[in-house]
């Protein structure tokens, strides 16, 4: 291709509306434009990285025995009440209704028009194990859509569903998918993490999240340097040390705490450190209120509460339910003496006593609380966020942090949605059984996105060479010199034919727009031919990801380009 046909407008500035580095960098090199909140326009480039992505995600997917269908946008309501996702799902579901008021939504997912699709379908256990997956535009109504295509409105997403007769089948399907996606992550060139996750609102038994490693991550990742345990915050496990010896705990007692609404302020007013204080906490859980208590220098795991108490919907209290619920202002509720309140407790506030409590009474606290002897706590389990430093729970070493984004996501479902809407199959002997079901989804477009994250420079994309639109930039300095034009046209054909997809800079430009289009672009690879290299005998290299520059000679180049193009992608890992 030449750059002179080619559609894509680069921008000098970076648009006001850009937030995150890939949003400026594929907005200033010509790769999406906006269409509304939420919604981009894939311009030739941004199209050609989608397409690569796309390919190596259909190869393995293929690889593992999964076959491509193709579900509609579109689907009816009728699907959604019967899996009892319509109401719960929530306003990220665009609904509407058509000329003959039947309701419908824009998909944001497929797990009900699959599983309608396969209980009409396999009648026998024969006919399983069959695993489905299409790649797709999807939609989700997002209420503040930003950073372009890391968290839009529409997307393009790999979604997969696999069938099983039992649960050893289940699970060979998702450690299959699993592999499949660690290939993937591979093949693009990305460092990533498979961690264990929460399933959230899909639901499931079990499920990992997979994460392009960057700085710029919005989740955080816990990980052990010393084993290959990973999990996303809400999901890792905090180790709880082994009980020892507990001293005898005096009465509790109200001390004064005027105007001491934070552990802190508590914690410097009566002289103590906020380890020893306990936070009560109260959640609206399905619309009644529950207490969890963790103590006073720990955060809550929110996800880790809604799972235990196996809510539906969570949130905290308004200062208007706290004082309903315990009469007393935020900052003074405490466990002891809570009554018609559930009440959870982490599970190292069962390891001491001597804590210090609200005393559910405006400007007082309660010290010297034996939670076990004073309230009535419902269970003591794991509900803290793990911190930096924390023992890994499977050896033991020190957890450490970084930070990643999502791109892929592996659930084993079980029976939620074959239930849910009578997917069955006659087994061996002839008896009725709900098939267990897996679910496996890539973000297609949210890859090129975490890409960039991960792969930038002050100069602009630094792709790797799977997923760049091109990974070959050709630049010809000499535009209207008939000489390297006729040279850089024949270097051209050669890359082609070897089928190295290449990028023909041949505008009539200066050399410094040309270079600083290539870098913001991101090629892998840069070839310049210039006037005196043409009369040396040689083409300038330029190793986008190292910055690196060399030579290659024109007698015999394509084979002497082939040996070094070799180096630059085991610079990135791949084979």
């Amino acid at each position: 291709m030449r750059l002179s046909r080619y559609y894509a407008p680069t921008l000098k500035e970076t648009p006001a509306e850009a937030e995150v580095v890939s949003h400026k960098l594929l907005l200033r090199a010509g790769m999406i434009r906006k269409l509304t909140a939420g919604i981009y326009t894939y311009l030739p480039l941004g199209l050609k990285a989608l397409n690569n992505v796309a390919r190596i995600v259909r190869e393995e997917m293929d690889r593992a025995g999964a076959l491509e269908i193709l579900m509609p946008a579109v689907q009816p309501a009728d699907l959604w009440k019967e899996s009892g996702r319509w109401e719960f799902y929530g306003r990220e579901l665009l609904r509407f209704v058509d000329r003959h008021d039947r309701e419908s939504c824009l998909g944001p997912t497929h797990e009900e028009v699959v599983t309608d699709l396969v209980r009409h379908e396999i009648r026998s256990y024969r006919q399983l194990p069959v695993n489905l997956y299409q790649i797709q535009t999807k939609f989700r109504d997002e209420i503040r859509p930003r950073f372009g295509l890391m968290r839009g409105r529409e997307f393009v997403m790999k979604d997969a569903y696999s069938f099983d007769k039992d649960d050893a089948g289940a699970d060979a399907s998702y450690w299959s998918m699993y592999k499949a996606y660690a290939r993937i992550f591979e093949r693009l060139g990305l460092k990533f993490r498979a961690v264990s996750a929460d399933s959230g609102a899909i639901g499931g038994s079990f499920s990992h999240e997979f994460m392009v490693l960057a700085a710029t991550g919005e989740d955080t990742i816990a990980s052990c340097p010393a084993c290959d345990y990973g999990a996303n915050l809400e999901k890792a496990e905090a180790l709880c040390p082994p009980p020892g010896e507990i001293a005898p705990c005096p009465p509790a007692e109200t001390v004064a705490t005027p105007d001491q609404h934070t552990v802190e302020e508590v914690a410097a007013f009566l002289g103590v450190a906020a380890a020893k204080i306990v936070k009560t906490l109260v959640y609206m859980a399905d619309g009644k209120p529950v207490a969890a208590l963790v103590r006073g220098d720990r955060e809550l795991n929110e996800i880790k509460l809604k799972n235990h108490i196996d809510a539906k919907d969570l949130r905290l209290a308004s200062p208007e339910e706290v004082v309903a619920a315990t009469k007393a202002p935020v900052g003074f509720a405490g466990p002891v003496g809570l009554a018609g309140i559930a009440i959870y407790a982490d599970q190292e506030l069962a390891l001491e006593n001597a804590w210090i409590v609200g005393a559910n009474a405006a400007d007082a606290h309660l010290k010297n609380v034996d939670l076990g002897r004073d309230a009535n706590v419902a269970a003591f389990t794991d509900l803290r966020e793990v911190a930096p430093g924390d023992p890994c729970p499977k050896c033991g070493a020190p957890l450490s942090f970084t930070k990643g984004i999502e791109v892929g996501h592996v659930f084993k479902l079980g029976l939620k949605y074959s239930k849910a809407l009578g997917a069955t199959f006659l087994d061996e002997a002839g008896k009725e059984q709900f098939m267990i079901m897996g679910c496996y989804g890539i973000g297609v477009s949210r890859i090129v996105a975490a890409c960039i994250e991960q792969n930038n420079d002050e100069a602009g994309v630094v792709f790797p060479p799977p997923i760049a639109p091109f990974e070959v930039a050709l630049l010809n300095l000499g535009a209207k010199d008939e000489a390297a034009v006729a040279k850089a046209d024949e270097l051209y054909a050669a890359l082609t034919a070897a089928g190295v997809e290449t990028l023909l800079d041949d505008r009539d430009e200066r050399p410094g727009v040309k270079f600083k289009d290539a870098d913001l672009m991101g090629f892998p690879i840069q070839l310049t031919l210039g006037g005196k290299g043409l009369a040396r005998g040689v083409v300038e290299t330029k190793d986008r990801r190292t910055g690196e520059k060399g030579e290659l000679p024109l007698e015999g180049f394509l084979e002497a380009f082939m040996a070094w193009r070799e180096t630059v992608r085991q610079g990135w890992g791949l084979e």
